[in-house]
């Protein structure tokens, strides 16, 4: 079972979701990669989204940025937003991101920023399995 989803909103997101993909399975988190756009794929996402066993989401974006906001809008599951820089400094799908309406939050990281969104995600995790705990402690060491 997929510890977490990471849901990117086209393939040009792809990079950022390979990162935090490949840093999650380094601290043996299972994870589920889907490219499903809000805007292309409106009723497969939602269908994911409910039927997914992960615990947490991760989902990349940019310029309009809907798609982390259209994920928690269907789970009350933790959603993490990764503004994708495509124009504008990255700083449309910030904004989109991080305007959610009251009773629909996205924590939302720094623009391209997918390293700390997998840490989120861990640090997320964490709560239920200790573990994880001492692994964040050794990579914050690290760095």
């Amino acid at each position: 079972m997929a510890k977490v989803a990471v849901v990117m909103g086209s393939r040009s997101d792809e990079e950022l979701g390979k990162n935090i993909v490949s840093f999650l399975e380094n601290f043996g988190i299972e994870c589920d990669y889907r490219i499903l756009s809000a805007h292309r794929n409106p009723e497969e996402l939602r269908g994911f989204v409910k039927n997914s066993d992960a615990e947490v989401f991760i989902a990349v974006a940019g310029l309009s940025a809907a798609l982390p906001g259209v994920i928690a809008s269907e789970t009350v599951k933790p959603v993490i937003g990764v503004p994708k820089e495509v124009k504008l400094g990255g700083l449309d799908a910030l904004l989109s991101i991080v305007q959610m309406p009251p009773g629909i939050p996205v924590a939302t990281v720094g623009v391209d920023n997918w390293k700390n969104a997998a840490v989120l995600a861990i640090e997320i995790l964490a709560l239920k399995y200790p573990s994880l705990v001492e692994k964040l402690i050794e990579e914050r060491k690290r760095k």
